[in-house]
């Protein structure tokens, strides 16, 4: 643990001298001239103009691996007028992690064309070479820690887990959303939000060499038709999203204090593959931010949902959560970095889901360094999830014939099926965090599942943002 945290913080200290952010140039006489007006009644320095923060992204998970590549963050604060708040943001990253995942991603804020409002638009290709798979209905899917399949299907019950390729399969994801949000009327801290969104999933068993000739338990859910022959390979999804948003929060990316809420309708026609899959969701969020102690401590908490309404919904469009904004680059189903931090990757996956999360952030430190103003912040937390509506659990249950069948060899292992009733799926943890001018958070996160079929082992998060 201490190596974890020592390491942590080498890598925060890099992200903080590598964002040594750029202004627009001006005469040093001018810029000496309005040194008494850049400072607010905090004392922070009121950033203006153009921001240029590069830097190389140097991260980790480890369900990932170490991640490493280059990121630009682009900030217009204007006459600075709006500090921390800012005319719009632009990100553009590359990167990659070395258990096989790469990102190319480029995503904006603008809160200078929408009146009262403000948009949103992320262009993201993700590859996966090893997707994480743990099946169906959270608890109902076994986990075997160390388990894996030859190519025969004989079970190798002590393979190894990092040798092991059985809860995994390929991906690749390009995703296109649009999310804007405008008040109605003179109501404050009321809106009403809208989006497009367009995901391409390409889905494949596991092409990787360390993996070669191993069984997985996609290739299983494929053979037994709990994954359709229609959906294996993964298709295309549109969205069209509309809700109502309500939002007094008293900064965008570090609030101390207001509220969050936003629900959201989604529907799914299938315009593209012609399976038949067209479906209409609900999405809802509640986030709250008490101040218990001015901004130095605050007791953050969020509740969240998702429940398909109507229609039929193919078993990749699970894997994804569809709130209008997010803070995480990932949107996936519940476990991991985004949403329950310490459970497996996709290890909690439902037609319909819940999570909880509940933080405490202590601002221990303010400074300024480098015409910058920095707070470092300690956070423990406490995440949860279940899923809430099953996806073809009585197939799930009835799948043991035909797996006697197709696989006699598992004829003793439940692979596919468990017994288990699904409750809540708990973990806990310590974060650490180091954020500029309010809008720039570099985290450190560590987490512990409750439960051994969640997980084991200290589950570690390096990288951007709180996760609400």
């Amino acid at each position: 643990m201490k190596k974890l945290l020592t390491f942590s913080m080498l890598l925060l200290i890099s992200f903080g001298l590598a964002a040594q952010t750029t202004e627009t140039s001006k005469p040093k006489k001018e810029k000496k001239a309005k040194k008494e007006k850049i400072y607010n009644e905090k004392g922070e320095i009121i950033k203006k103009g153009w921001n240029f923060g590069p830097l190389p992204v140097v991260g980790f998970r480890s369900d990932m691996g170490f991640q490493y590549g280059v990121c630009m963050d682009v900030f217009n604060y204007g006459d600075g007028s709006k500090y921390p708040g800012y005319n719009f943001k632009l990100n553009f990253e590359v990167s990659t992690y070395t258990k096989g995942s790469s990102v190319f991603r480029f995503y904006s804020y603008w809160n200078n064309i929408i009146p009262k409002g403000k948009l949103f638009v992320d262009v993201s290709y993700f590859i996966d070479k090893k997707f994480d798979f743990y099946g169906f209905n959270g608890y109902a899917a076994p986990y075997h820690k160390d388990f894996a399949i030859d190519a025969n299907g004989m079970p190798q019950p002590d393979f190894g887990v990092k040798n092991s390729g059985f809860y995994g399969f390929s991906r690749n994801q390009f995703r296109f959303v649009s999310s804007m949000q405008q008040q109605i009327g003179n109501i404050k801290g009321f809106y009403y939000g809208a989006g497009l969104a367009y995901f391409n999933n390409y889905i494949d068993k596991l092409k990787l060499d360390a993996y070669d000739g191993q069984k997985t338990l996609y290739d299983l859910y494929c053979a037994t038709g709990l994954i359709r022959e229609d959906e294996k390979h993964g298709g295309n999804t549109t969205q069209v999203k509309a809700g109502l948003i309500y939002d007094t929060k008293d900064y965008e990316n570090d609030p101390t204090r207001g509220i969050y809420a936003e629900g959201v309708f989604t529907f799914a026609p299938d315009m593209i593959d012609g399976n038949g899959r067209t479906n209409l969701s609900f999405t809802g969020v509640f986030q709250q931010y008490v101040p218990l102690y001015k901004e130095h401590l605050t007791f953050a908490y969020r509740l969240g949902f998702q429940n398909v309404l109507a229609g039929d919904i193919s078993f990749y469009d699970m894997l994804n959560t569809n709130v209008l904004f997010f803070k995480k680059m990932y949107t996936d189903a519940l476990g991991g970095a985004s949403n329950v931090r310490g459970i497996n990757r996709n290890r909690v996956i439902g037609k319909g889901f819940a999570w909880l999360n509940i933080d405490l952030r202590w601002r221990m430190v303010n400074f300024k360094l480098i015409n910058q103003n920095w707070c470092v912040v300690l956070n423990p937390f406490f995440d949860a999830g279940m899923v809430t509506q099953t996806f073809r659990l009585d197939e799930q249950k009835e799948i043991r014939q035909i797996l006697d069948e197709k696989f006699p060899l598992l004829s003793d292992t439940d692979v596919i099926y468990s017994g288990k009733d699904e409750t809540p799926h708990c973990s806990g943890g310590l974060s650490l965090k180091l954020i500029m001018n309010k809008n720039f958070v570099i985290s450190a996160e560590f987490a512990k599942a409750f439960n051994e079929f969640d997980g084991t082992g200290l589950a570690t998060y390096i990288g951007f943002n709180y996760i609400f």
